[in-house]
C-alpha cells in the first residue's frame, strides 16, 4: 500500500488535480444550483491557497530576490509591453463580441499571482522571483487593465473596470496571506509550536489547489455550459498564447543571459494569467457581459491543460540545465 506523504502528494498532484476538476464537472452539471454558495467561496480558498503557497518561500531570501532588478524588469517588460500587443493581435481572430473580448482581453492581459509559483517549482524555476515580484505584477495590472481596455475596446468599457474590487483582490487575496505567511514563519523561527503549525501547512498546497479549481469549476461551469457554443472561440487564441509566450520568454531572458532557475521562472510568468483571480472581476461586469466569466474559466481550464505539458517541456526543452547541458558531452566522450 502506498504510503500518503507530501512528496507523493506533490508527485502525483497533476492526477489530483485531473480528480478535483472531474468532481468540478459532476457537480457543476448534477447539482447547478449550488453554483452560487460555491462562487461565495472563490476568494476565501483562493487567500488560504496563496497563504500555504507563500509559507513554502523562505521570506529570509525573498529579500535577496528583490534586488535583482533585472529579473523584475524583464518580467514587468514582457507582461506589460510584450503580452499586450501579442494579444491584441491574437484576439483579431475572435468574434468582435463585446462580451468574448472583454473575457479574453481581463484574462489575458493580466499576470498571474497565485498558482504560477506552483508550476514555476515544478519545472525547477526559481520561485523565489515570482514571489518577489508579486505584488508589482498585481499593482501594475490594477493600474493597466483599464488602460489597455480603453485602448482595444473603447471607453464604453473601461469605465465598468473600477478599482474597488481589483484593491479588495489585492489586500484580500494577496496582501494579507502574505502578510499572515510571513508572520507564521517568524513565529515558527522563535517556536516550536510554530514550527510545527508551519509544517503541518505543508501538506496544503496541493489540497487546496484541488479544492480551488473545484470550487472555480463546478460554480462557473452552468455559465459555462449554456454557451459552450459561443466561448468555444475562444479556445485557439488560448492556446495559441500558450505556445508563443514561453518562446518569447526564453528568447528575453536568454538576451538578457539570466541563469537556468530565474529564465524558467520568467517563461511561467509570462504565460501564466491571472485567471482565478480575475474572476471576482468578471462576475462584477454588468448583465450584458454575462458571458465574459465563462470566457475567464475556459482560460483556466486550457491553461491548467497547457501547464501539465510546460511543466516538462520547460525544464526538458526550452530552458534546459546549464550544468546538465554542459556535462553531457564530457560524460559521452567517456564512455
Amino acid at each position: 500500500m502506498t504510503r500518503l506523504s507530501k512528496e507523493w502528494i506533490q508527485y502525483n498532484q497533476v492526477g489530483l488535480y485531473a480528480v478535483a476538476v472531474l468532481l468540478a464537472i459532476g457537480v457543476g452539471l448534477g447539482q447547478p444550483g449550488a453554483s452560487t454558495a460555491l462562487e461565495t467561496l472563490i476568494n476565501p480558498v483562493l487567500a488560504v491557497l496563496l497563504y500555504v503557497t507563500f509559507l513554502e518561500i523562505p521570506f529570509v531570501r525573498i529579500r535577496r530576490a528583490f534586488r535583482n532588478r533585472q529579473f523584475m524588469l524583464a518580467a514587468l517588460g514582457l507582461n506589460f509591453l510584450v503580452v499586450p500587443v501579442v494579444v491584441f493581435g491574437l484576439t483579431r481572430f475572435l468574434p468582435q463580441e463585446p462580451a468574448i473580448l472583454v473575457g479574453a482581453f481581463m484574462v489575458l492581459l493580466t499576470p498571474c499571482i497565485d498558482y504560477v509559483i506552483t508550476f514555476t517549482e515544478l519545472a525547477d524555476g526559481d520561485a523565489e522571483q515570482i514571489t518577489a515580484a508579486t505584488p508589482a505584477l498585481m499593482l501594475v495590472q490594477l493600474l493597466l487593465l483599464p488602460l489597455y481596455l480603453w485602448l482595444f475596446m473603447g471607453q464604453r468599457v473601461a469605465e465598468f473596470i473600477e478599482a474597488g474590487p481589483f484593491v479588495e483582490a489585492f489586500v484580500v487575496i494577496i496582501a494579507l496571506p502574505l502578510t499572515l505567511a510571513w508572520g507564521t514563519e517568524l513565529w515558527a523561527d522563535r517556536s516550536e509550536r510554530g514550527d510545527r503549525f508551519q509544517q503541518a501547512m505543508g501538506w496544503l498546497p496541493v489540497p487546496m489547489m484541488g479544492a480551488t479549481l473545484f470550487v472555480v469549476i463546478a460554480s462557473q461551469l452552468p455559465r459555462v455550459q449554456d454557451s459552450i457554443g459561443q466561448i468555444a472561440v475562444v479556445v485557439p487564441v488560448y492556446v495559441a498564447f500558450l505556445i508563443i509566450m514561453p518562446v518569447l520568454g526564453r528568447a528575453v531572458s536568454g538576451f538578457l543571459g539570466m541563469e537556468t532557475g530565474a529564465s524558467r521562472a520568467l517563461v511561467f510568468t509570462s504565460v501564466t494569467r491571472n485567471s482565478l483571480v480575475i474572476l471576482p472581476l468578471a462576475l462584477a461586469l454588468p448583465s450584458g457581459y454575462a458571458l465574459a466569466p465563462a470566457v475567464v474559466v475556459t482560460q483556466t481550464l486550457v491553461e491548467l491543460s497547457g501547464m501539465v505539458v510546460l511543466t516538462r517541456v520547460v525544464p526538458g526543452w526550452l530552458v534546459q540545465d546549464k550544468h546538465a547541458r554542459a556535462s553531457g558531452p564530457t560524460a559521452e566522450g567517456s564512455n
